[in-house]
Parts: structure tokens; C-alpha cells; sequence
């Protein structure tokens, strides 16, 4: 994978991006004052190079009827296979959307959605629980969401940053 440098409007046309990934490259190119072909040439090296992964729809889970958020603390076993099994598994469920492997007294941290109680305590006792690499496991609901966003930082990388 070749290195690409960024420069200013590359880092316009991703925070344009973030904030709506289904803009038109002729849309996308007036929002960044550039035209058309060299927004998309640009466009097309920023995917090529892996910076942009992919587009996707994010769902409302509550107009989904999946209002019960929950994080869950993962510990497992330590026999040697546990944590590639365990990776494995967590591939299969589909209430999990993510999951993190951590430092410190929890293995893993999953992101999980749920209909109601009733589906959650299905998911922990015959599904987590049951898992042979799984030993422990200890849930926090979410009450109320603060911030959810799936825009990443990049003030980072345009010339003089002051780090704030």
C-alpha cells in the first residue's frame, strides 16, 4: 500500500465526506472548491490508498426497535486457542457491532444492541456465557447517548496544528 501525503483540500474532501458520505463527486467538488475530475482523481486515490474504507448507512437502532444498548466486559479463559476462538464467535453474532480486545482486568469490551431484556438475557446466558472460552462477563447499560459519531479527528494533519 503506497504512501499518500494530504494535503489541505484532501483533508476538506474527508471531513466533507464524514459528514455526508453520499454526495455527488459534482456536489462534493463545489463543496471543496475544486472541479469535478481532479475531486474525483483525488477522491479515487484516498480509497485506493485504504484512507477511505468504505461507505456505509448508519441506522437508527432505536426506529429499529433495538433500544436497549448495552457494553459488555468480556473475560476468558487463558488456554492458548481462547482468543482466536473467541474472535471467531463474536463474528457470528450479529447484536454485537463491535468489539475490542483491551489491556487490563477485561479482555474484550463489546457494543451490542438488543430488542428488550428478554433478548439480552437470551444473548448473555445461552450465548455468551455458553461459550467455552467465556469465564466471566459484566454488562453496562446506556441510559442516555452523549455523543455517538463516526467522524475521525483530523485536525491533526493540516500544517500548523496546536494540539488543542
Amino acid at each position: 500500500m503506497a504512501h499518500i501525503t494530504l494535503d489541505k483540500t484532501d483533508l476538506k474532501i474527508l471531513q466533507v465526506l464524514q459528514e455526508n458520505g453520499r454526495l455527488s463527486n459534482v456536489e462534493l467538488s463545489d463543496r471543496v472548491a475544486l472541479s469535478p475530475s481532479p475531486c474525483l482523481r483525488r477522491l479515487k486515490q484516498l480509497e485506493e490508498s485504504g484512507i477511505i474504507r468504505r461507505y456505509a448507512a448508519l441506522l437508527s437502532p432505536v426506529r429499529l426497535d433495538l433500544g436497549l444498548q448495552v457494553f459488555i466486559r468480556v473475560a476468558i479463559n487463558k488456554a492458548p486457542e481462547a482468543r482466536e476462538t473467541f474472535a471467531r464467535a463474536v463474528q457470528g453474532w450479529q447484536q454485537v457491532l463491535s468489539c475490542y480486545a483491551l489491556t487490563g482486568e477485561t479482555d474484550y469490551l463489546l457494543h451490542a444492541f438488543f430488542t428488550d431484556m428478554a433478548a439480552f438475557s437470551h444473548f448473555v446466558l445461552d450465548v455468551l456465557l455458553s461459550h467455552t472460552c467465556v469465564a466471566d462477563a459484566r454488562s453496562s447499560f446506556v441510559l442516555k447517548e452523549i455523543k455517538n459519531t463516526t467522524a475521525l479527528p483530523l485536525a491533526h494533519l493540516q500544517p500548523n496544528h496546536s494540539g488543542a
